[in-house]
């Protein structure tokens, strides 16, 4: 199948720890982002040595990473914001890291599972030296050959993000699967129908994690925790094109007023900061990777004109679109 090529690589590390490690949501907006997609990461292969390789494999549609040296991707990252167009696992097995996703802070240590869904935005912030831990990467066009018909909860599409505390039993399990994955990849002359239900067997290990965690949270979360999760999830889906509280009090059935009350208490930001940040996050990735024009992009955000568009930009960033195209 042409889906799977023979190559290994550390770099699909980089993508990763991109996905994991970032500063909070007002240096994404003044930062430059990129887009790290794993057919850039299979060029940066090709272009370095195989010394690093060892124990790790991607192609442009799967990545499966059981060694990650986390002083190079502190050496090749440190500040800069990057967008992931495939999903993203890790298990951390040592060490502790400080990390923001899709504009939530976390403090991830040994033990956490942690997915990043499609296009997640990323940047590398801070981390201890001693960090271990194991990769899985695919894409969507794998993603639909593995699973078929029938898709997971926990990566349908809703949630963009989750981190999970494993206990002893499944980290063992889940590094197991993963370690099947990488063995049967890496010999020669592999079966690429048996790669599929091995990639389908882990997806759904994932989900089974996800929804025992869940069931834990809903006993443990207050409401107006669910409440600012539901929030977060609606803005980063939904934020280049709806740009009023009044959208999202109507998705959780609140009024604007009752649900900006409790997105300040839980957050101390307001809803329309977390909305309107969301929103030049997504532009800004447009303006530097997209190649549409400024009146373009202004319209698929949903703004009324491109002057009202550049007002709002400069606004928030200082700058205008042309100026941070220049930047």
């Amino acid at each position: 199948m042409a889906f799977l090529y023979n190559k290994r690589g550390f770099y699909w590390v980089f993508g990763f720890f991109l996905a994991i490690f970032t500063s909070k949501i007002s240096v994404i907006i003044m930062a430059e982002l990129q887009q790290l997609n794993l057919t850039q990461l299979k060029e940066l292969i090709d272009n370095h040595s195989d010394e690093l390789a060892v124990g790790n494999y991607i192609t442009q549609n799967l990545a499966v990473v059981r060694n990650i040296d986390i002083n190079i991707v502190r050496m090749q990252f440190a500040g800069t914001s990057t967008i992931l167009p495939e999903m993203r696992l890790l298990l951390i097995w040592k060490g502790w890291a400080r990390v923001t996703l899709n504009m939530i802070e976390h403090d991830i240590q040994a033990g956490d599972l942690v997915f990043l869904g499609t296009n997640g935005i990323i940047e590398y912030h801070e981390a201890s030296s001693d960090v271990k831990a194991i990769g899985f990467s695919l894409s969507d066009e794998l993603f639909q050959l593995a699973i078929g018909n029938r898709i997971p909860r926990a990566l349908d599409g809703h949630l963009r993000d989750f981190h999970l505390r494993l206990g002893v039993d499944d980290m063992s399990y889940y590094d197991e699967l993963h370690k099947t994955l990488h063995d049967h990849i890496v010999r020669p002359g592999h079966s690429n129908v048996v790669t599929l239900h091995l990639v389908s067997a882990l997806l759904w290990y994932i989900d089974h994690l996800w929804s025992q965690h869940e069931q834990t949270i809903e006993h443990s979360q207050s409401r107006e925790q669910r409440l600012f999760t539901d929030f977060i999830q609606l803005v980063t889906r939904y934020a280049p094109e709806h740009h009023t509280i009044d959208f999202y009090a109507s998705q959780l059935c609140l009024t604007p007023r009752y649900l900006s009350t409790i997105i300040r208490q839980v957050s101390g930001k307001s809803a329309k900061q977390w909305i309107d940040d969301a929103l030049v996050t997504r532009i800004k990735i447009d303006l530097k990777h997209s190649g549409k024009s400024i009146a373009l992009i202004a319209e698929d955000m949903n703004f009324p004109n491109s002057s009202f568009f550049t007002k709002f930009f400069k606004r928030m960033t200082g700058l205008t679109p042309t100026q941070f195209q220049q930047s």
